[in-house]
This record gives C-alpha cells, structure tokens and sequence, in this order.
C-alpha cells in the first residue's frame, strides 16, 4: 500500500514488516523464535531515502512516501516504469514509449512537472544510468518489475544527498532481499478500445535461499506490451499532409503569380498537385486556395504506441565473513526492445537546392514536353499552361510511398554489476564498493530516403526516349514521379537507406562511507555520516553518416560523445536536541571535470510535541549539472530562416521578410549548472487510532535554467536589450546584416513551482468479516512560473490536481481492491491576442490581460478493480480491470485530431487510450 511515514511505533512497525510479509504469504520458514526476534531487532534500524544515516524511526524530517510489493500487485501494471508513471507526484504526465521518435522505447518520471532530468531515480540508493537515447534523464523500462520489493518516493529535494538532479525529488527502488523458496508469476492483459494491439503479457520467476551465513536471491522478470496503429483508434480522422505529391515554382517569373500589394515583391508560387499523380493509396485531393493539392494520409500506416517488451535477470548475494563483516554483490541484465512505424518518408528537394528539378525534366509538370503529358503514357493529362504556369525549375513536396514505410528498430541491453562490503570497525560502520554499468542502445531504420539518389533519379526520369527518336523500355531511367508505384524494384531499392544510431552510456563508480556516533545529547545519540564517490561517465552516440550530413529525407540527426569524471564528498549530521526536536544538517561538494563545482547544502528539523503530532521542515540548495549529450554535440550547420529588419532589408528587399542566416549549434563552452533554492513545511496528525494524515508544502525555486536558445530566440532577446547567455552570439557586420549566429543551450532564466501534498489513511479492523485499509493521495500545485511569468497551472498539459485513492479489502484468503485515479480538468484554450488585438476563442477576456484562458478540459477519472484468492496450495489467483469504465481522454477538437498533440489527438504523456484493460495473473509460491 502507500503509505506516507505513519506515527505510532506500532504502526511503523507494520509498515516495515508490511512488504515483506506480502512476499513470504505461504513461504514455509524454519526459522525459530530467537532467530525472527533477531531480525526484528535488524530491521528496526533502517536507512530510508533522502538520509543515509540509519535510524530507528521511519517518520524522519523528510516526505517519504512507500509503494510496497503488496501495493504494486495490487495496481494491475505489469512493469515499473507505468507503476511510477501513474503516481500523483507525476504532475504533467512524462515521456513513454511512441512510434517515430527517436526514444521510442524510452519511459520517463517528471516529478513536480520540473522535467524528467530534474527527477532522479536510484536502484538501491544507486544512479540509474542515463538512457543512451536521451543522453539526459533515465530510463524506467530498464527496471526489471519482478525485482522490485517497494519504492521509496522522497517528494524534495535532495542534491545534498544524492546529487545533481534531485530537484524535483528522488525515486528510489529497493529491490528483493531475503526471500526464501521460489515464486513464479504469469499474467496477460486485453485493452478494450483500440481495434487491433496494445494487449500485454508479463511474468516473473524468483528464488531465494540462505544459511546462517549466506543468502542469495535471482530471478527473471519479463513483460511485452503491443504496438498500435493510429488507424485502430475510432477517432482518429485521415491524417493530412502537404508531402503526397505536389509542386511549386522554384522561381516566380516576370512576377507571374503577382506582386504583394504591401511590400510590392513578387508573391512565392503556390503549392499545386502533381499532374494526374493523385491516384494511389492513401493519396487524396484537397483544394486549397482554389488549386487542388494531394495530400497523403499518413495516419494510415503511423503507429502510435510502439511495441515494447522487457527480459531482465537479476541476482543478489550476501555473505557474512563474520560478525562484524559482510560482502555483498548485486548483478543485473535488462535488455528491452520497441518496434515503432512511421509513415513512408517525405521529402522535398527544396531541402537540396543544388538538387532543384530542371526545367527540362520529364517529372517537371511545366514542361510542356512531360511524360506526364505524353499520349503514351497511360496516365497522361492535357497540359495546362495557364494553370501551371511559365516552364521553370520546380522543387516537390513527394511522399515516397512506394519505397515502403519507415520501421525502427530500438534494442536496448543494461548490465549492471556492484560488489561491496559493509562492516563495523573501531566505532565506524563502513561501506565501500565498485560498480560497472554498460548500457547500450541499437536503433536501426529501415525504409528510409537516400537523398541524393532519390531526387537525381527524380530529375533524370526518363519514360523511354532513346537517342535515335524512339521509345523503348529499355532506354528508360530514373524514377516516375506520377505513378511511383509503377517505378521498377531496381529504381526504389536505390532510393532506399537503411540508417543507424549507436548509442552507449557507461559509468565506473567507487564510494567508500563511514556512520559513526559523535556525542549523547539533549535527546539522544548525535549519528554522523560522510562519504565520498568517484564517477566516471563516459557518454556515445552515433549516427550514420549520410544522417549526419542531412542526406536522409525522413530523418535527421547530430552525433555527440565524450567523458567526464565526477568526485563527490558528502556529510550528514543527525542531532536528536531534545527528545521530541531532531535537527539534521547535510551537504555535498560535487567537482565535475569538464565544467566545474557545486556545493549543496541541506537543513532539516522534525520537531514531535506529541505522540500523535509531528512538524517538520526542510530548506536546500541543489542543481542540476549539464548533461554530456548538451556538453559533447558536434557543431552543425543550419541555414536558418529568420526576421531581423536590418539582415532581411539587405538580402531581400523586405525588412518584414523572413530570411536565411548562417547558423552554427555548437556545444557550448560556457554552460554551467542550474541551481534550486527549495523549502518544505509538513503536519502529520494521528486523531484516532484509524485515521491518520500528513499536509506536505513545497516551494521550488530553479535559476539559471539550462535551455535551449535558436536563432530566433537570440535574435529576439538582442532586440529586447535582453541579456544572451555566455557562448551564443550573434554576430552582425558593419552595414549591421547578421553574418553569423551561435545557438545552442545556454543558463537564463528561472522556473518557480509551489504546492500541496496530502495524505489521508484510514485502517479499520473488523474481526472475523475482515480488514479495510485507505489511503488517499492528493498532489495540488499552487503556482507554477517560468521566468517570472504568469502562472501556468491549468494550462493544458498541467493539471492542477492528480488523486489517486486505494481502497483495500481482505477476507480470509480474498482480497479486493478499488483504486480511483483522477487527473484535474485544464483549460481547453491558452491564446495570446492575434494581429487585430482579439482573443479568437477567449472573447470574455478583460482588456488589460495579454494571455487568456477559457474553456474546460474536463477532470479524468478512472477506476480499478481487482479481485485475488490465495489457493490452498500457495497459489494466488487475480483478476481485474483497468479504467473499468472505459473512460477516454478528450480529444483535441483545437486543433483537430490528426494534428493535435503530435498526431494523437491526445495528450500522450499525461493520459492514455487503452480504454478498459482487463487482465488475469497467476502466482504459485514453492
């Protein structure tokens, strides 16, 4: 269950003993009276997330809050990342695994909305390592579910602790441990709403042993969930896109297609069908402007959720050397793999101007001469000047649909390897070890454009024409671009690419800590705790070279790579000052060797009146160090389009014109960390014996974001007298014409966040008909500003309210459950005033507001049930569903369907469309 820290030691007591017992049900035991006293006496010292010192009390001067075994069966997942992903504490929803991107089996955790590289997760106190995909955040889908005892959530901030990135908070996974016998799960699950996909499996086999000197856990965890089309969704409409297959004059000659009445220039020639080339699947015809273009249906053949699947082996040893000595060692493999389809690839060789189509080309529709008008050409059309107009140089918007679709293939392996030991000597209780973490990501893309080759064989068509004033088959060359269908095997395969990223993080990490205690105090034992850490990262990510040099239509990419070491040195002071008021004191130096230092400190008090009341606060300082994929990234070329009055007068004549500029994004050599200033205030109350609750408040504060900043951007904060972050410029001549821009990340700005956490639980016993158990969580964000602006709470995308209420019900051998999750409605419109000083949806707005807000998004609310029988031969049977009423996400009617959210018509990351997900589990304990 969750559980946020409770009070009466009795209570705290259950709480610990809570998982385990969940794990051991119907596990035989030999252990005698002494031994189960012993290790209670062990397990009542404990070192919970956000403090390495080990204490007695679980409810320190931190928000903790713990998602047990029992709690993690009981919610119907079937791998950690969704497990995580569905907490309250996920305010705006986080990245998980979607067709056409270039982390398409990548799952996220975004605490507080700060951002997944804002949020840090460890596996038994230890970093996960970065996703070689993201280069940035961490990768859920690479904990193995089947491992996992409970998960520690501390909901601050904690880099005085841990490190970079603890600002939004810490999630902490704690794997099994003592476990004796064997226990094997298998489980399935059907989605309701999509057509076709989505279903899921997954299973683990676990076994454990142990002497009086020894223990050994290992198992194996797998789970698979199926891709799923676009096209399986009852809403989804045909997708539509200028790349189907259509033209536009390269040049607009003798001013042609007219001059604009307000800046007198030529106006650029309008985008225009392919003569007769519209027949083909998912081609259609659209009529814009009074001119027909063919569109293409790319919604077609998307996928919208990749496939996923997750294999991952694990095993932990201890050993006692003696009474006083213990070695340990924790090895684990995951390897997950996605499969992902996108539409076939558009291009268009306006993106090549060296590659423009002639005028004489065969494909050029105004070439009188065309094959595209040629009586044997079955396909022919009447040429039409006056629609096409003057014959010259033509640059296409195609769709290459008859070279197959873009299918990605993303195979990712993580080996992890940790060996320690733990002991006591002169006073001191010392840990030291080393850890080896090799994580590899293989993404490979199949149907994909060779630029070059495909746009040459466009502009060298020919149907047929031989030297001597025939035709015949056998003179015929390039690729036809009317029918592409029709184009031979030879032709496509040509214009086909296969294209790749390779993509490792590694780390090596040694840590040595001592905890020690310093004097008897006022209240107790004063506990000290330092340590120190060396980490070396070592971060690659390669990409093929013709993506690199930007001759792949469909794809684009920059490679990157390079290492750092990071040294740590960290301490902690717990201070029990009086019997009720403890005062803890932490901080860490972290020295980075590529781009500097930082210091954290941290001050914590928990003061407890009464046995039932407890206060308790916390003020820190944290930061989040630049990521090596920011640090490393090659420089790339970029003729970027841009206003600038001044640049754009000069090169075209029009100083409200857009016009391109040499731009260069560069790894930028000045870019330091972001810093937080974050402080908490919490109440936890016990009235009665059955009901007990905690009130968390939050207040972040980030400075110095590290950011993106374009061309535009850089422009743009020129104009305003705004400061330019060290290492970007803009670099103009002496007639004040841009000559060079340096874009990139950069440190500006703040990003502000304050707001509530609670937690209600209720318990109540009754006898022989049962036990009910409760437990409401609330996250209510107050405000949420980037750069001192206004307050974006409720924008759509940022729920002001996430509640999620367990409710849990045990009888003999059955248990049920009813879990109610529930995301807060947004605004449906956020809109800025348009050219004549309106609101286009928001018309109540008042005169004085620059950004209005109306309409309502609606709140989401779902509902879990589960029903479990434990067998009398150590089986336990579940049943359940999902959203078993089926409730769906809004769809966005803004922007329409295929268009809004990145072509999903809903917001990916925060809700999901599965519809009702009923499933089925076995579990058989040995």
């Amino acid at each position: 269950m969750y559980t946020n820290n409770k009070l009466a030691k009795s209570i705290r007591l259950a709480l610990m003993f809570g998982a385990t017992a969940t794990a051991m049900t119907g596990i035989a035991s030999a252990q005698d009276q002494e031994q189960e006293e012993e290790a209670a006496e062990r397990v009542e010292r404990i070192q919970v997330t956000g403090s390495r010192i080990q204490r007695t009390d679980m409810e320190g001067a931190l928000p903790v809050t713990v998602i047990d075994r029992q709690s993690i069966e009981l919610s119907g997942e079937i791998s950690a990342a969704d497990l995580i992903r569905n907490t309250t504490f996920n305010s705006a929803g986080s990245f998980r695994p979607q067709s056409g991107s270039s982390a398409q089996g990548v799952s996220q955790v975004n605490m507080r909305g700060l951002g997944a590289s804002r949020t840090l997760v460890l596996v038994d106190g230890r970093r996960l390592t970065m996703s070689p995909s993201t280069g940035s955040s961490q990768d859920l889908n690479s904990i193995p579910m089947g491992a996992i005892e409970r998960i520690e959530i501390l909901s601050d901030g904690a880099s005085a602790v841990y490190g970079s990135d603890a600002i939004g908070g810490v999630i902490n996974v704690i794997t099994r441990r003592d476990f004796n016998g064997a226990e094997l799960t298998i489980g399935a699950g059907q989605v309701s709403v999509p057509a076709d996909g989505g279903d899921r499996e997954n299973g683990s086999a676990v076994f454990g042993a142990s002497s009086d000197t020894t223990s050994i856990i290992g198992g194996v965890s797998w789970n698979k969930r199926e891709i799923i089309f676009e096209r399986d969704y009852p809403w989804v409409q045909p997708g539509s896109s200028v790349y189907g297959n259509n033209y536009f004059a390269a040049t607009n000659p003798e001013n042609h297609w007219g001059l604009n009445p307000d800046t007198g220039n030529p106006i650029a020639p309008p985008i225009m069908e392919v003569p007769g080339g519209c027949a083909e699947d998912n081609f259609f015809n659209l009529t814009v402007g009074g001119l027909e273009r063919c569109q293409y249906n790319f919604n077609a053949t998307n996928a919208n959720e990749a496939s996923t699947s997750n294999e991952a082996l694990f095993v932990k040893v201890q050993h006692d050397i003696n009474n006083d000595w213990r070695l340990y060692s924790n090895a684990n493999i995951a390897r997950t793999s996605s499969f992902g389809r996108y539409a076939p690839a558009p291009d268009t060789n306006g993106f090549y101007p060296s590659l423009v189509t002639p005028a004489s080309s065969y494909n050029n529709p105004t070439n009188p001469d065309a094959w595209l008008y040629d009586p044997r050409n079955p396909n022919a059309v009447a040429f039409d000047r006056d629609l096409v107009g003057p014959n010259v140089p033509v640059y296409f918007y195609h769709r290459f649909a008859a070279m197959g679709n873009r299918d990605s293939e993303v195979d990712n392996e993580n080996v992890d390897f940790l060996v320690g030991a733990e002991g006591r000597w002169g006073g001191l209780d010392i840990d030291f070890g080393v850890r080896r973490v090799r994580n590899k990501t293989s993404d490979i893309g199949n149907g994909y454009l060779s630029a070059t080759t495909a746009w040459s064989n466009v502009n060298d068509f020919n149907p047929g024409y031989c030297s001597d004033g025939s035709f015949d088959a056998s003179c015929r060359f390039g690729y036809d671009i009317q029918n592409p269908s029709n184009n031979p095997q030879d032709v496509l395969s040509a214009g086909v690419v296969t294209i790749s990223r390779i993509s490792t993080f590694d780390i090596d990490e040694i840590y040595a800590s001592a905890g020690f205690e310093i004097a008897e105090i006022g209240g107790g034992m004063m506990q000290g705790f330092v340590g120190i850490e060396r980490r070396d990262e070592r971060y690659q990510d390669k990409y093929d070279s013709q993506s690199e040099a930007g001759l792949v239509g469909g794809s684009a990419g920059s490679s990157a790579g390079g290492g750092r070491d990071v040294t740590a040195a960290y301490f902690e002071i717990l201070a029990p000052l009086t019997y009720d008021l403890e005062l803890s004191v932490a901080g860490r130096f972290d020295d980075y060797s590529d781009y500097g230092s930082d210091f954290s400190p941290k001050v914590s008090v928990r003061w407890q009146p009464m046995d039932n009341l407890l206060l308790r606060g916390s003020y820190g300082l944290g930061f989040r160090a630049p990521t090596l994929d920011v640090l490393t990234q090659l420089t790339s070329f970029s003729a970027d389009s841009v206003r600038d009055p001044v640049t754009c007068e000069i090169l075209s004549g029009d100083p409200a014109a857009a016009c391109q500029i040499n731009a260069f994004y560069i790894a930028n050599p000045d870019l330091s960390s972001e810093s937080s200033t974050q402080y908490s205030l919490c109440v936890a109350y016990q009235p009665i014996e059955w009901l007990n609750f905690t009130v968390d408040y939050y207040n972040i504060e980030i400075d110095d974001r590290i950011r993106s900043y374009t061309s535009q951007n850089l422009i743009d904060a020129e104009a305003a007298g705004d400061p330019i972050p060290d290492g970007l410029g803009v670099t103009r001549g002496a007639d004040g014409r841009i000559t060079r821009i340096d874009a990139g990340f950069g440190n500006a700005g703040t990003l502000e966040t304050s707001g509530l956490d609670i937690n209600v639980r209720t318990q109540f016993d009754f006898g022989d008909m049962g036990a009910l158990t409760s437990n409401l969580n609330v996250s209510h964000i107050f405000d949420y500003k980037t750069d001192g602006g206004r307050n974006e709470v409720k924008d759509r995308g940022l729920p002001q309210q996430r509640i999620t209420l367990q409710n849990q019900y045990s009888w003999g051998d059955f248990t049920a459950a009813w879990n109610i999750n529930v995301i807060g409605t947004q605004y449906t419109f956020v809109e800025a005033r348009n050219a004549e000083g309106e609101f286009p949806n928001c018309t109540n707005a008042g005169a004085g507001v620059t950004t209005a807000r109306c309409g309502n998004w609606g709140t989401w609310t779902t509902h879990d049930l589960q029903l479990s029988y434990n067998t009398p031969w150590n089986g336990r049977v579940t049943v359940g569903a999902q959203n078993i009423f089926e409730k769906l996400p809004k769809i966005d009617v803004i922007d329409g369907p295929e268009y809004g959210f990145g072509g999903r018509g809903y917001n990916f990351n925060l809700y999901n469309a599965f519809g009702r997900v009923t499933y089925v589990r076995y579990t058989q304990r040995f």
